[in-house]
């Protein structure tokens, strides 16, 4: 696993990605000694266990987890700021890896120009039910998530506790939108999420100009870093936008509990 040398440093960038993802907790959330986040959809990426900080509770909070989640699916991230000895305790109680995302980061003043379609119109979009609909609508097959999940995707988006820090953006060609992005303000920098572009129109440059559309309005809200985590196909985008890696995660699928005896 790839570690940041320095941590502290890093933490403000680590505590941006788990209060997005915390948001996503509308049924259940908890930042403590665990810090978990449970949609109630149906899929392993809408719940998640973003940090555990001590390694002696280990087991009782996996077990904690499986209650928690009562048989939904749920991803448990291990980080830089996980207790050293999670990813081992983990695997031994039978966790298996399901990958792992390069966090990157760039200086907002310093990322380069993204050359997309001419065409390509990118704003920022409301949070009226008909344009997040289309904004899920579009990012939903990008992340494998199920058509019946729409809506309440949709109901998730408007029932966020922190819209005040979010602005979404769309990306629009030829009459519909193709790709989207996001931008979350925490704790002092800009995170990036959501970024996706249509399958029928990848490699055209829609990602990296809706990424820099995200890190630019950052920028002119005074904020000096931007950082996200990337997918496989995601991270060379990044780099040539002028990211660079500075830590990982990793995602571990947890078992749920066998029958009782």
């Amino acid at each position: 696993m790839t570690r940041f040398a320095d941590t502290a440093a890093l933490e403000p960038q680590l505590a941006n990605c788990r209060d997005y993802w915390l948001g996503w907790g509308v049924q259940e959330r908890q930042e403590d000694y665990l810090s978990l986040f449970r949609s109630g959809l149906a899929d392993g990426q809408l719940n998640g266990v973003m940090r555990l900080r001590d390694e002696g509770h280990a087991e009782e909070a996996v077990a904690e987890a499986v209650r928690r989640f009562d048989g939904l699916p749920f991803t448990w991230w291990v980080g830089p700021d996980s207790a050293p000895g999670v990813r081992r305790r983990l695997v031994d109680g039978g966790a298996t890896q399901e990958g792992s995302m390069p966090i990157m980061t760039v200086r907002t003043d310093q990322v380069r120009h993204a050359k997309g379609p001419g065409a390509l119109r990118v704003r920022p979009i409301g949070d009226s039910a008909e344009e997040l609909s289309d904004w899920v609508g579009a990012y939903g097959p990008s992340f494998g998530l199920a058509p019946e999940l729409h809506d309440d995707l949709v109901r998730v988006e408007r029932e966020r506790t922190d819209a005040g820090r979010i602005t979404r953006f769309a990306g629009r060609l030829d009459g519909r939108t193709v790709g989207t992005a996001l931008l979350y303000v925490a704790h002092g920098v800009a995170g990036i999420y959501v970024v996706t572009t249509d399958a029928s129109r990848r490699r055209q440059g829609i990602g990296a100009v809706l990424t820099q559309a995200a890190v630019q309005a950052a920028r002119e809200n005074g904020l000096r870093v931007a950082t996200l985590q990337a997918t496989g196909d995601g991270a060379p985008v990044y780099r040539r936008l002028g990211f660079s890696v500075v830590g990982e995660y990793e995602l571990f699928e947890v078992p749920a509990p066998g029958p009782a005896q």
